[in-house]
């Protein structure tokens, strides 16, 4: 890879036009039952939506360091939280009192550069490696990497990951190897880079939180409608949607996609239901099967969570064979495993994605994991792909058939999807410039 650096958000509102328009496009219901459906959701007022299971929306001081925020994240059993502003906490202005949100989204794209900026390090010629010093060492990786900005804004300073690195292979020559050698056992090194050493150690999240995102910090008012948090979690990208009240410093509530779908899931049985559809009726998955992004099991999981980065999704199916037959699915919040649990995983740049599910598995360390693919078939209903993402709360259902060959997935996106469409002029009504311009950075 020449350059390391985070992927754009967008390339602009023109592409959420063009997953919406496809969403359109393959929906099979009549139009009079999709604009009864909007019109529903466009009369519910944010208010009305349930709290956070807590009671209080969880949040992370700007000055926590990564490692703590990963910690946070993992034992509220959350994927995101809002970042705020320790030199503007009594601020009334959400612009001024929020940084962001720091998710593992950010995070992952964080450790991937911090990764392959100590690899190239370590790959870096034997002589010069050597014989120029950790500083030279770092400079040079950074060079060949293309890191510039985020990096250092992320407190990585290719002088201290050099540092860190430069031993490893004056260590491995020593015994006779090579560089290139020495990345390829980079595993314990990189620890002590990421998680134990300055000034990477005392990284915060204030550090990483705009820099390294997929998506924009946009809060609603408690007035705002229901179809308005629906549209920012479907056609515009948004994982979580945060409440404020005009007037209070905090935030009130926090939407996220798992609880719109959990909430749909206690609808069933109302007569506007559209569950009982099979969810080819909806058009349903919204991609062909060359579209499916999967990594084999035999892969190293290192490069599983490089292509959650390069293409922007939170999970990939695990495959096996030509046929691409399902035998597992690998996460983006899985890398927290790597960073809390480092002694489980000291050789990850070995690591095939098989190994990690297995070892993450039995070792406990996510009770309640599905032990197998969470899959459903192209005749399944609508309502039965819900009650399977609400209750095995899981992000994505792989549509599959034969021998459990992958032919399509379904996101809670594109559940959210299936029940709203955009009326004409809403985004300039309701939405305003501002969050236009936010949108389309």
């Amino acid at each position: 890879m020449a350059q390391v650096q985070p992927p754009k958000e967008s390339s602009g509102l023109s592409s959420f036009d063009a997953y919406f328009e496809n969403v359109k496009s393959r929906k099979k219901l009549p139009q009079p039952l999709q604009e009864t459906l909007t019109t529903a959701f466009a009369r519910i007022p944010v208010s009305c939506f349930p709290q956070v299971p807590t009671g209080k929306v969880i949040e992370v001081q700007a000055d926590t360091t990564v490692a703590d925020a990963v910690k946070i994240l993992s034992d509220c059993n959350i994927l995101s939280a809002p970042v705020i502003n320790p030199d503007a906490a009594s601020s009334l202005n959400w612009r001024e009192r929020y940084l962001g949100i720091i998710d593992y989204s950010a995070i992952i794209l964080w450790v991937l550069e911090s990764a392959e900026l100590a690899a190239v390090a370590l790959s870096a010629s034997t002589a010069t490696a050597v014989g120029l010093g950790a500083g030279a060492v770092g400079a040079l990786g950074a060079l060949a990497v293309g890191v510039t900005g985020p990096a250092a804004v992320a407190g990585l300073t290719v002088a201290a990951v050099g540092a860190a690195v430069a031993g490893g292979v004056a260590a491995d020559q020593a015994s006779g190897g090579d560089a290139p050698a020495a990345a390829d056992n980079l595993g314990k090194e990189f620890y002590k880079v990421i998680l134990q050493e300055e000034p990477i150690k005392s990284t915060a999240v204030k550090s990483i939180v705009k820099s390294y995102r997929w998506a924009p910090f946009i809060p609603v008012a408690t007035d705002s409608s229901m179809l308005s948090v629906l549209l920012l979690l479907s056609k515009y990208r948004l994982r979580n949607v945060p409440v404020i009240e005009v007037g209070k410093p905090e935030i009130k509530n926090y939407i996220t996609q798992s609880a719109i779908v959990g909430g749909l899931e206690g609808c069933k049985g109302r007569d506007w239901f559209i569950t009982a559809r099979p969810i080819s009726d909806m058009g349903l998955p919204f991609m062909s099967p060359n579209e499916v992004i999967s990594v084999q099991s035999d892969d190293l999981i290192l490069e599983a969570f490089k292509r959650m980065r390069d293409n922007q999704v939170g999970g990939l199916a695990v495959v096996e064979g030509p046929g691409k037959q399902i035998v597992g699915n690998v996460s983006i919040r899985d890398i927290r495993h790597l960073l809390l649990k480092p002694k489980l995983f000291s050789n990850f740049r070995q690591l095939t994605v098989k190994d990690f599910i297995t070892t993450v598995v039995s070792t406990g360390q996510e009770v309640g994991r599905p032990t197998s693919p969470v899959t459903c078939k192209v005749d399944s209903t609508l309502g039965s792909v819900i009650q399977s993402l609400a209750t095995k709360k899981v992000h994505r259902i792989y549509v599959v058939v034969d021998e459990n060959e992958v032919i399509g997935v379904v996101t809670l996106r594109d559940v959210i999807s299936c029940f709203i469409y955009e009326p004409p002029n809403f985004f300039d009504n309701y939405f305003g410039f501002s969050v236009k311009e936010m949108l389309n950075k």
